[in-house]
């Protein structure tokens, strides 16, 4: 009796054995692709005669998950796992972590052996579990949704960038390979204990942080954090320190200019409750933009202030009370 087996092999092209001719492997030659609601196809470009019949599009629906090696994985549902087995290991390299998408590199071959590379895109949303840990969410087309975990570590580079790193094997070098996920985005202080990443002011994808208490000096703003990964025991410890000085401007508030390595400057904005400690110094009680205590404290010596900030110092003296800086400018 005939039987043909379909699987697809490691140059990602779906294959068929037919048992009547001996286990001869034929490639069916095609792409992969997705639909905007990730949706996995396999689009035939060359049919050949006798196989899949009914289609040049084949839809394979199952979960998404990533591998140890970083690959991604679609266990497939029983209605495709007859054809074409358990699962689709899709071999190539996640090359890029856009706001709200995941793309991915996928290795081919071409009918004349050359090798080639085309690209998958995943729509989704980035963002950390209670771990610290970053994922991306895939949503599907009934409504519900996959969930892709890097359980490897992160880091933030001399940009205040956040850099996912990891080790993948290269088959044909016989070797493994550093490659590095740069997300870019922006850092906001929700309170001393909450940072966050955005990737964009209006996405939904976003890196909530749970850290120890934020230290708040006159030249830094420090973070401290855990971050638990499925290879260690221990969490790895992570510090996140922003570097840069204070100002105050009126209409804005206090304000955080951070340095950064050949980019624009970037600031954190508070609104926050001031009072004369000394001769020296002022106390700030640090607010977030809704005029909410974070629950920080800073204390900062006059001789920074100029401009602004002497004009306010003045009024501070003047009233000898508490004054507020309000993030929309200030409250006098």
């Amino acid at each position: 009796m005939e039987k043909i087996k379909y699987e697809f092999d490691p140059y990602n092209r779906l294959t068929a054995t037919n048992s009547s001719l001996r286990g001869m492997r034929q490639v069916i030659d095609g792409q992969f692709k997705t639909s905007g609601n990730n949706a996995l196809f396999y689009s035939i470009k060359s049919p050949l005669p006798g196989y899949l019949k009914s289609s040049h599009q084949i839809k394979l629906k199952g979960t998404w998950s990533l591998t140890k090696e970083h690959q991604l994985r679609l266990a497939l549902e029983k209605s495709a796992r007859q054809s074409f087995g358990e699962e689709i290991i899709l071999q190539g390299e996640i090359i890029d972590a856009r706001e709200n998408a995941l793309v991915f590199a996928i290795n081919s071959r071409t009918k004349d052996g050359k090798l080639s590379v085309y690209s998958l895109t995943l729509n989704g949303v980035w963002a950390t579990d209670e771990y610290n840990r970053i994922s991306f969410r895939i949503e599907k087309e009934d409504g519900d949704s996959d969930i892709l975990l890097f359980e490897g570590a992160w880091k933030v580079n001399g940009n205040y960038q956040i850099v996912y790193s990891f080790r993948k094997e290269n088959l044909i070098r016989k070797s493994k390979q550093l490659h590095a996920l740069i997300f870019k985005g922006q850092w906001q202080i929700g309170d001393k204990t909450r940072l966050s990443y955005s990737l964009e002011a209006n996405s939904l994808s976003r890196f909530e942080f749970c850290a120890s208490a934020g230290i708040f000096k006159d030249k830094y703003i420090k973070y401290e954090l855990g971050l638990t990964l499925a290879a260690r025991k221990n969490p790895v410890k992570r510090t996140i320190t922003f570097n840069g000085k204070w100002k105050l401007k009126k209409n804005v508030g206090l304000v955080f200019e951070i340095e950064r390595q050949g980019s624009k400057t970037k600031s954190f904005v508070f609104g926050a409750q001031a009072r004369l400690v000394r001769n020296s110094a002022v106390s700030f009680s640090l607010r977030n933009s809704s005029d909410k205590p974070i629950g920080a404290q800073l204390e900062l010596s006059r001789e920074i202030f100029s401009g602004d900030g002497q004009a306010f110092l003045r009024l501070l003296q003047l009233r000898q009370e508490s004054a507020i800086v309000a993030g929309v400018g200030w409250r006098w």
